[in-house]
């Protein structure tokens, strides 16, 4: 649907009818897509991340008393809350990422203030593309903001991250919310996620990334996600037996692993090969991907989505058929999954002169194949969460 109106219009047009005033801050935060390393964050291994151009904004405007309201153009529901009695919301879950960063700031002793705030996002929900994770560093931002206290950004993504692991009840890593946060436009991010340190790699001229949104959606606080870190975590136990030293699967190499494979139960096994295997994917792929060698960038890509279908098990039909849609397309460099999988987004890096060939064949395919409309689109790499310039 075309709006005429722009969308800071829209959200102030919204506000008014929400709160009858104007907003009088406002905050952003991007998504993110991962171009390698999927659940390699929280065993504490490595991820090439990249912030994306679609992004969730908050419009506020402070308030004298200790309530939040918030509200959304994008999803049913909202309420309000007080600052001193902050308890989770099951009418209107998509507040809880609220919620939980104001409980998690204020025990750490940040002084927080009321806000009535309304939530506009680009991002597509329960894609992969990390729009709760966008949420929540908005939140942080704009209580930052109205607060005018400083913090580390690494120490605000850790709390982002406690929020949605203890108030919300996912038990995600680092990853989402370091790269909301810590975003670089223009490149990517090679993040160690034990060391919480991460280097930017350039990305070559002359290639473009694609999301390629499957429309089958997920829901990630199910059994799944956290079987899958239970069993990469009894992996790392194991094998520390044999080897001294060892506290996550990033510290195993290849050869150890093999060498003692058998020792495993066989899904376990899987599940941490796939793990080792995918850190090792992670760091050649930050060396070729500036150099914009399309054969190492295709190979690489093209075994992340074998292994995260056959060994870590997060795939699903449409993904399957999106992987066939995107390596038959003209103009494709490379392709894989994106997010945790179980449907979602998928990305791809194709020839900057062929993105619109490329989308065509992706869509005519995947249509063919599945019944479903997909989203593909360009993104590009977008700066991390901070006041929005207007």
């Amino acid at each position: 649907m075309i709006h005429p109106l722009s969308r800071e219009e829209r959200l102030i047009d919204a506000f008014a009818a929400h709160y009858a005033s104007e907003p009088a801050i406002w905050a952003r935060a991007p998504g993110r897509v991962d171009l390698m390393g999927s659940h390699t964050d929280y065993n504490l291994g490595y991820v090439l991340t990249m912030p994306v151009d679609r992004d969730l904004w908050i419009a506020a405007r402070p308030r004298s008393d200790r309530v939040v309201q918030a509200n959304s153009l994008d999803i049913e529901g909202g309420g309000h809350f007080s600052l001193d009695a902050i308890i989770r919301d099951e009418a209107s879950p998509w507040t809880n990422y609220v919620r939980g960063v104001a409980a998690v700031l204020q025990s750490e002793g940040y002084a927080l203030s009321g806000f009535d705030g309304l939530v506009h996002s680009t991002i597509p929900l329960g894609s992969g593309l990390s729009s709760s994770a966008a949420l929540e560093a908005a939140t942080a931002v704009l209580f930052q903001m109205l607060g005018e206290w400083e913090i580390d950004p690494v120490q605000m993504a850790l709390l982002c991250q406690r929020a949605e692991n203890e108030f919300v009840g996912m038990n995600c890593g680092i990853l989402d919310q370091y790269t909301s946060i810590l975003g670089q436009a223009g490149c990517a991010l090679l993040l160690d996620c034990r060391d919480l340190t991460s280097q930017p790699v350039a990305l070559p001229k002359g290639l473009q990334v694609v999301i390629c949104d499957t429309q089958a959606r997920r829901e990630l606080t199910g059994s799944e996600y956290g079987e899958r870190r239970a069993q990469c975590e009894e992996g790392t136990r194991l094998l520390a037996h044999f080897y001294p030293g060892v506290t996550t699967l990033r510290d195993v190499t290849l050869a150890q692993f093999e060498a003692r494979e058998a020792d495993l139960p066989a899904v376990v096994a899987q599940r941490c090969r796939f793990i080792i295997e995918e850190n090792e994917r992670v760091l050649r792929l930050a060396e070729t991907l500036p150099a914009g060698d399309r054969v190492a960038i295709n190979a690489l890509m093209v075994a992340s989505y074998q292994g995260a279908r056959d060994l870590y098990e997060i795939g699903s039909p449409e993904m399957e058929a999106m992987m066939v849609a995107m390596l038959g397309a003209p103009a494709v460099a490379g392709a894989r999954q994106a997010g945790a999988g179980f449907g979602g987004c998928m990305v791809a890096i194709v020839e900057g002169e062929g993105v619109d060939t490329f989308e065509h064949h992706v869509r005519q395919s995947y249509v063919t194949a599945t019944g479903i409309e997909p989203r593909v689109y360009p993104v590009r790499a977008a700066a991390g969460a901070g006041a929005l310039a207007r």
